[in-house]
């Protein structure tokens, strides 16, 4: 959703109640330190900002699950009265990805001389794209396109990367194993990981369902690293 849209649809043209919780809720989300010395107008506009890159950053990979809501409402302790608020335009934001660009544009213009900040929300959107265990490559996309807009170059985008992701283009990596595994025992790990992570294990257990569709894309992920294995050992 376009920001213009959400602009409308939160009532800040006309003062509506939400302009007024969306600048209280600054505060609250650690991000106070950014009101200092700045319009009301740009607080706001900041604050939607974070919340709608983080909330579009969900649907980058095609499925925005409970999980990664759950790892921004941890990242920004929203407070119980704020929440109703948030999850407004949380909900709006994370209809589809289109439009990031322009939200990530308009942090880089906000927080132009502040690249401290603009890390502390780079980091968040890691925070969240790792909160269901994969990093798709969608989602790597998506945060080295707003890391270039927030002027980091592609080095310091792979550092902050390696601190919350291990490289998935390492399939033993992926499957949580040293190249010097033996034969039997990756089967064996292999194995014990597909038992965790079938979806029928957890529906036995009665996990949400969000946990079983993040199982499959887990399953799917834990599958082609073992065949790529097994193609570069001819097994």
């Amino acid at each position: 959703m376009p920001w213009k849209t959400i602009m409308q649809a939160i009532g800040f043209g006309d003062g509506g109640s939400m302009r007024a919780a969306l600048e209280m809720l600054l505060g609250n989300l650690g991000l106070e330190r950014f009101r200092r010395g700045r319009s009301q107008r740009n607080s706001v506009a900041f604050t939607i900002a974070v919340i709608s890159l983080c909330a579009k950053l969900s649907k980058a990979d095609g499925v925005s699950t409970y999980l990664e809501a759950k790892a921004f409402e941890e990242i920004f302790h929203v407070p119980p009265e704020e929440r109703p608020n948030v999850e407004r335009l949380y909900d709006l934001a994370k209809q589809d990805v289109t439009g990031y660009d322009a939200y990530a544009d308009k942090i880089a213009r906000l927080l132009a001389d502040e690249p401290q900040l603009k890390r502390d929300v780079l980091e968040a959107l890691f925070h969240i794209a790792a909160a269901d265990g994969i990093f798709h490559g969608a989602e790597d996309l998506y945060l080295a396109d707003v890391a270039r807009r927030f002027g980091f170059s592609d080095a310091e985008y792979r550092a902050i990367r390696a601190l919350f992701v291990r490289d998935a283009d390492d399939p033993y990596s992926m499957l949580g194993v040293s190249p010097d595994i033996s034969d039997e025992e990756l089967k064996a790990h292999y194995r014990r990981l597909v038992r965790e992570h079938h979806p029928d294990t957890l529906i036995a257990r009665g996990v949400p369902e969000e946990f079983v569709d993040i199982a499959n894309r887990k399953l799917a992920a834990l599958n082609a690293a073992y065949d790529q294995i097994v193609k570069e050992r001819a097994l």
